[in-house]
């Protein structure tokens, strides 16, 4: 029985990670995805958030509250992954720039393939997890799986929608419900097939520190651009890559906790994000989706 659902929770990561980076590809142009892009400042400020202060503010965590290692690994997988499929959901619910959320997705989604192969062994030297085992492997043997897993289908689904543009709308409201019934596969069938180690992760630290992440990476976001942008930069940085931490804590390590620890992370990330975005709902003037509101009615809601 546990080793069904732990080849069920392997298929649904596939299906989660594939799911949503196809619909990202469906639902938005290129031009509308590249163009926010060309803002260098805004642009370093995305980096600089995601993948140098978020893996340090893990790094202080861990020090503040001590984890067992395979908990602090999944700690630090999260907090190296960046760019999350389901940013746009929460920028709908902080009625927040659509097109910007789309070209920071589209932006850290691939720093993520390229800095994760080099991330991973680095963050492997840390002290507390020195009784994990670990071999490295090449770059491309960890950089590949993220990219067929996370760019290809972005790729596929634009090269869909200028194929089949009429197919594109009838097809998205279907991956919503493919990709949120993957992520309850992964979510019930790790609590299920892991019961005992989920209840003694609870009892630990590991969900406090999971709160600090989410929080602190939200703040860094937030206060690294200039106003108009803050919402989307800190639900950015705050909504992590679940996806990518999960592809490599399933591929690469054979320790459940480490995958039970992303899981459980992306849980309280959705607990502590969706308050967040409500509240700045409330603070911003509603931004429209990118595209002109007559033809609102006829582009379908990306998953």
């Amino acid at each position: 029985m546990r080793a069904a659902l732990a080849e069920a929770v392997s298929i649904a990561v596939l299906v989660f990670a594939v799911g949503s980076m196809f619909s990202v590809g469906l639902a938005y142009s290129l031009r509308k995805i590249v163009g926010p892009l060309r803002e260098v400042r805004g642009v370093f400020r995305a980096l600089v958030a995601n993948f140098v202060l978020v893996p340090l503010l893990a790094v202080g965590i861990e020090r503040t509250i001590p984890l067992d290692p395979p908990l602090a690994l999944g700690l630090f997988l999260l907090a190296g992954s960046a760019g999350a499929p389901f940013l746009i959901k929460l920028a709908r619910a902080s009625r927040s720039d659509l097109a910007v959320s789309a070209a920071l997705l589209v932006l850290l989604v691939p720093v993520t393939v390229v800095f994760l192969p080099f991330y991973v062994p680095l963050a492997m030297m840390h002290p507390s997890l020195k009784s994990l085992s670990y071999v490295p492997g090449s770059v491309l043997a960890l950089g590949v799986p993220l990219l067929v897993t996370m760019i290809v289908p972005v790729v596929v689904g634009l090269l869909f929608k200028r194929v089949a543009p009429r197919a594109a709308p009838r097809l998205l409201p279907i991956l919503g419900p493919v990709t949120t019934a993957s992520l309850l596969v992964i979510v019930v069938g790790s609590i299920a097939g892991n019961l005992g180690e989920v209840l003694r992760i609870l009892k630990s630290g590991a969900v406090v520190a999971s709160v600090l992440l989410i929080a602190g990476a939200f703040v860094v976001g937030f206060l690294l651009t200039r106003e108009e942008r803050s919402s989307v930069l800190g639900l950015g940085t705050a909504q992590r890559n679940i996806a990518a931490a999960m592809v490599v804590a399933s591929r690469d390590f054979r320790d459940p906790d480490i995958l039970l620890m992303v899981t459980v992370t992306s849980i309280v990330g959705l607990l502590v994000l969706f308050p967040i975005a409500w509240l700045l709902s409330r603070r911003t003037p509603k931004v429209g989706p990118p595209f002109r509101p007559a033809l609102a009615s006829r582009v379908a809601k990306p998953a």
